[in-house]
């Protein structure tokens, strides 16, 4: 009776919790099919009365300029997340493997990398880019966004491969298996459900990208989705429910990753927390 008792009280608390997280959805949801005049009603309504798909069909009737954000947001996302994993795997392997003096120094440095805004590194990043001649063009949005999420990746895919016991490495150069082979036939496989998570994580931050999308592409046809937020910004009014339906189609590819390498994400998270 007692453990009954206590699983309800869980229950009501991440309900609770459940409807914290998910409020702010609903209200982009509910704000994107109400009219403008219900939008400032007050109090305004938790659910539409006059219920309108205008906002969204909006997001239809300029489809040409909506793909072409999406095409670029694609570009730029999958460009930076494979250069971030690629390169963060080695990486991380090494530093969850081999003792090398300056190791602690090395992670604690990525770890500050993550403390840095990006208006911080946009000045710098922008004149490297202008010398390189790579302005309004994929590749510095792409390499701003990998420069951020390598540190992370290496960061998550270190306790990943901390958390896989070092006897199977053994195990295959006993086999007669190299290092590089031990890796590349064992350890990698194993390791795909952290690796997955890395990218995913580089994938989303990308995809979310707006102010190296905006500072480093001056072309309207190259810029990512996200910079369309601004067209629904006017002189003298906002509107909130185009605003809020396209922050809902602009989401809908990241909401998709998360439902179907979900179990890949959840796999990459508790079997890298094993060890710090």
């Amino acid at each position: 009776m007692k453990k009954k008792g206590s699983n309800i009280k869980l229950f009501i608390i991440g309900l609770i919790v459940f409807i914290i997280f998910i409020f702010p959805l609903y209200w982009m949801l509910v704000t994107a099919l109400k009219t403008q005049v219900e939008i400032f009603q007050i109090p305004t309504p938790l659910w539409p009365k006059d219920l309108t798909f205008d906002a969204f069909a909006a997001q239809l009737s300029v489809s040409g300029k909506t793909l072409q954000g999406f095409k670029n947001s694609l570009i730029i996302a999958c460009g930076s997340t494979i250069i971030a994993t690629v390169l963060a795997i080695p990486a991380a392997y090494g530093l969850a493997r081999f003792r090398f003096s300056g190791r602690k120094v090395l992670i604690l440095y990525f770890l500050m990398t993550q403390m840095l805004p990006s208006t911080l590194l946009l000045t710098s990043l922008y004149i490297m880019f202008s010398k390189a001649g790579l302005l309004n063009t994929y590749w510095a949005p792409i390499l701003a966004d990998a420069t951020l999420g390598i540190p992370f990746s290496i960061i998550i895919l270190r306790t990943y491969f901390l958390s896989i016991p070092k006897e199977l490495d053994e195990a295959a150069r006993i086999d007669g298996c190299s290092s590089v082979t031990s890796f590349t036939k064992v350890i990698f496989p194993i390791a795909k459900p952290g690796v997955i998570v890395a990218a995913v994580f580089s994938f989303v931050y990308a995809w979310g990208d707006l102010i190296y999308g905006i500072t480093f592409i001056t072309d309207p046809n190259m810029r990512p989705i996200t910079s369309s937020i601004y067209d629904y910004v006017q002189q003298y009014q906002t509107l909130w429910n185009s605003t809020m339906a396209f922050g809902i189609v602009a989401i809908f590819p990241v909401v998709l990753i998360f439902i179907f390498m979900q179990k890949y994400i959840v796999s990459g998270l508790t079997n890298g927390a094993v060890k710090a």
